[in-house]
């Protein structure tokens, strides 16, 4: 068995699910089950490659479920799985948290979210 050392908790959990798309792919399937056709047109700045990177590693940790199912064309479906799930309490914080910010900190700029 390989080992891993990080210093805190944080660490990993930012490894995990940290970066540009990760923590929003997983927002966007909180709700359900979701195709990738849809997955991309909830973050329309990324790009397909990048999607399918990025579904391919919270697959890969365990945090999202791929489900192909037996159509023509086939059909593909991403969900959250259960340690994904445990994610969204985190996810609805770090929401709650940039809502705060936004209104909180003054700027020269006007942030605006778009409804989710």
């Amino acid at each position: 068995m390989k080992s891993v050392e990080y210093e805190c908790p944080l660490a990993l959990a930012l490894e995990i699910i940290g970066g540009k798309w990760k923590a929003l792919v997983m927002y966007h399937l909180r709700r359900g089950a979701l195709r990738t056709g849809k997955i991309k047109r909830c973050l329309p700045k990324i790009t397909q490659k990048m999607l399918t990177q990025q579904l391919r590693e919270l697959e890969r940790d365990g945090l999202v479920a791929r489900q192909v199912f037996d159509t023509v064309p086939p059909r593909v479906e991403y969900s959250l799985t259960e340690l994904g799930e445990a994610a969204k309490p985190l996810l609805s914080s770090l929401c709650a948290w940039g809502q705060l910010y936004a209104e909180t900190v003054s700027s020269d700029v006007e942030i605006i979210f778009k409804s989710a």
